[in-house]
């Protein structure tokens, strides 16, 4: 098999992981304790993507102080809960990424979950080994948040061990990684099994509705 592609970056939430269950509970958790109604599970579509420390600024009108104090009172409740309870594969990704693999495709994380979490969930699932580079936020999601820092930095580990980087394609599920693929002049290929709005697809190369059409876009049979 081959590739269009010299390497493949993969968003986590909502593409390879679906994490819904426990980040809905957590959530519900986190802000009843600040004095907020319990979000629904079709409200998840307003926080699964963004950072947190973003999520809750914009969703709730918090102060980045605010924010601050709620963004570590949800990661303590996440550390305790533990960070893969409740999260599974969506179906045919775990054996799509070990194909890539196998093909000889290098492949890495550029997630904005915290990147302990995003370890947690790689080894968790036995797909550490299939990556090159496992990339993530800093624990503040602050100091390294942003979607296009994240691709950015994945790129940039990615070529620190030999890794060609001249034809990238980023997947993801939201407008965030629309945006940060486009500020690295990294094509993204958008899955709509993730958590998002119909139009948060605008500005993708591509559009896949399931993992079969995503395999297709990513590997083609040598001949």
């Amino acid at each position: 098999m081959r590739s269009p592609w010299t390497c493949v970056l993969w968003d986590v939430d909502g593409t390879v992981v679906d994490a819904s269950d426990g980040i809905l509970r957590r959530l519900t958790t986190t802000l009843e304790h600040f004095g907020y109604p319990a979000p629904t599970r079709a409200e998840l579509v307003h926080w699964i993507g963004p950072p947190m420390f973003e999520s809750f600024q914009v969703n709730l009108g918090m102060t980045p102080e605010q924010s601050t104090d709620a963004v570590a009172y949800y990661r303590a409740l996440s550390k305790a809960d533990g960070y893969t309870t409740g999260a599974r594969l969506f179906d045919g990704i775990g054996e799509l990424i070990a194909d890539l693999d196998s093909a000889g495709i290098p492949q890495a994380t550029a997630s904005s979950k915290p990147e302990n979490q995003v370890i947690a969930l790689m080894e968790h699932f036995a797909l550490s080994p299939h990556l090159r580079a496992i990339t993530g936020a800093t624990p503040d999601e602050r100091t390294l948040s942003a979607k296009a820092d994240i691709v950015a930095e994945a790129l940039r580990r990615l070529r620190a061990v030999g890794v060609d980087t001249s034809r990238p394609v980023l997947i993801g599920d939201r407008h965030h990684d629309v945006d940060g693929g486009a500020a690295n002049d990294v094509p993204v290929i958008f899955v709509r099994w993730g958590f998002s709005w119909p139009h948060e697809s605008e500005g993708a190369q591509a559009t896949v509705d399931d993992v079969a059409s995503l395999r297709g876009l990513l590997l083609a049979p040598t001949e």
